[in-house]
């Protein structure tokens, strides 16, 4: 009898040792899943450190994965299609002042469903990596063009690849965490 409980125990052991192992190491490429390039980014930006990178992101989608999206009025909706179109006709004459532009209708857009005021955007692009990972360098990239680093294509660029946040945040698609997987990765490139 003693026999058998001490192989339950010893099974049971292994099983939890197991099992904590294997959440250990999915726990990392799940985040890597859910963020995608945004896992990369901050990878590279804590100089290759995965532990830490994972720790940030861990705590991103804690203090930020609760936040739902407000839906938008659809005369918003119109209202924020025709701003972003006058800021794309601006590019033309005024490339400068269309990323400015661009940059704040984003940060109003992101504040108007629900994400953190864009009066701290670490804090906004931090909430928006949460749930658009694969869409918000775009939006950095507006942001850094603004401090004037970048010429005309650089602005061109960071304009285009913003659109993308523009598009999802328009949207009233169910909350879901951005991925990258192959699927997605195609269908994206196809667009």
């Amino acid at each position: 009898m003693t026999t058998v409980l001490i192989i339950v125990a010893v099974v049971l052991v292994a099983a939890l040792v197991f099992a904590l192992l294997r959440s250990r190491r999915t726990g990392g490429h799940g985040l890597q899943r859910r963020f995608g390039p945004e896992y990369d980014r901050t990878v590279a930006r804590h100089d290759g450190d995965t532990k830490a990178a994972e720790h940030e992101l861990s705590e991103r989608v804690k203090q930020h994965g609760s936040l739902s999206e407000r839906p938008l009025r659809p005369e918003a909706r119109e209202a924020y299609t025709r701003r972003w179109a006058e800021v794309q006709e601006r590019f033309i004459d005024s490339p400068r002042d269309a990323v400015v532009e661009a940059d704040a209708l984003l940060a109003q857009l992101a504040r108007d469903r629900g994400f953190p005021d864009g009066d701290s955007f670490q804090e906004q692009t931090d909430a928006l990596s949460v749930h658009h990972a694969a869409q918000v360098d775009g939006y950095r990239r507006v942001h850094t063009a603004v401090r004037g680093q970048g010429g005309t294509e650089e602005m061109r660029k960071a304009l285009i690849e913003s659109r993308a946040l523009f598009d999802v945040l328009l949207t009233d698609a169910p909350d879901k965490p951005a991925r990258t997987d192959r699927h997605e990765a195609k269908g994206s490139a196809a667009a």
